[in-house]
């Protein structure tokens, strides 16, 4: 990491913890994570967890896609670094959104592990190379299997660079900001890329944070359970009892 770098660390630690703090917390009119989780949770319409998630991923980038709705929520929004407002309310927007995913499939949010996974799915297929940046190896796609074997001064430095990344992409947006001055073609073309971009970043989380089923048997059935302890009791038993009626009934 080069000097630069180092001197605008500590910025870049303040933007993804004041992003995740919003995002798992609420902000304004949104409100915590964990609150639409159970919005969903206790919805019986939904016959599983996918559906679900799925549903509330239709749901956040149609709130990406609404432009008032970002404006309102970046003009009561503060962040540590000079970012467009709207551009960081809509990372605020995904934030929570992978957060009430991560609760969805029963993950604990407030964890620093599940923090970092949040901040990664943010960054799209740059989140992979943010990790092998920092000595991480991965295979084609991050998981929390991956971020759980992280030592804990590596997931700073997997921080500070989510960070940096954040900060360039930032700077990046300004084409697709200046869009936004075109009368009634702005809105709309601004809209449909966070739109898209957020249904991107839910499918990231997703992936991320899905529960894996459990692993089956060869065969294709699931593997019988085991018998011990009183279970392999009554199963001696009940050999013993068939051979004596089957040696009674001989001749």
């Amino acid at each position: 990491m080069n000097g630069n770098h180092r001197g605008e660390a500590p910025k870049a630690l303040q933007l993804v913890k004041r992003l995740a703090d919003y995002g798992i917390d609420g902000a304004g009119p949104l409100s915590p994570a964990a609150n639409l989780a159970d919005e969903y949770r206790i919805d019986a319409s939904y016959e599983s967890t996918d559906q679900r998630v799925d549903a509330l991923i239709r749901w956040e980038a149609a709130k990406n896609f609404t432009s008032g709705f970002i404006t309102g929520l970046g003009g009561i929004i503060t962040l540590p670094v000079a970012i467009p407002a709207a551009l960081g309310a809509s990372w605020i927007i995904q934030a929570r959104m992978c957060a009430a995913i991560a609760a969805l499939y029963g993950h604990d949010i407030k964890s620093n592990r599940v923090r970092t996974m949040v901040l990664l799915a943010l960054l799209g297929d740059a989140g992979k190379e943010i990790l092998k940046q920092a000595g991480v190896g991965i295979g084609t796609k991050i998981s929390m299997a991956i971020i759980n074997r992280i030592p804990g001064r590596v997931l700073i430095e997997v921080n500070k660079r989510i960070g940096f990344r954040l900060l360039t992409k930032a700077g990046e947006r300004g084409v697709i900001n200046l869009m936004k001055l075109v009368p009634g073609v702005g809105g709309v073309v601004s809209g449909t890329f966070d739109a898209s971009v957020c249904i991107a970043v839910g499918r990231i989380a997703k992936y991320s944070f899905r529960t894996k089923p459990r692993r089956r048997a060869r065969s294709g059935r699931p593997a019988k359970p085991s018998t011990n302890g009183r279970g392999a009791h009554r199963a001696t038993l009940r050999g013993a009892a068939e051979r004596r009626r089957k040696a009674a009934s001989r001749p």
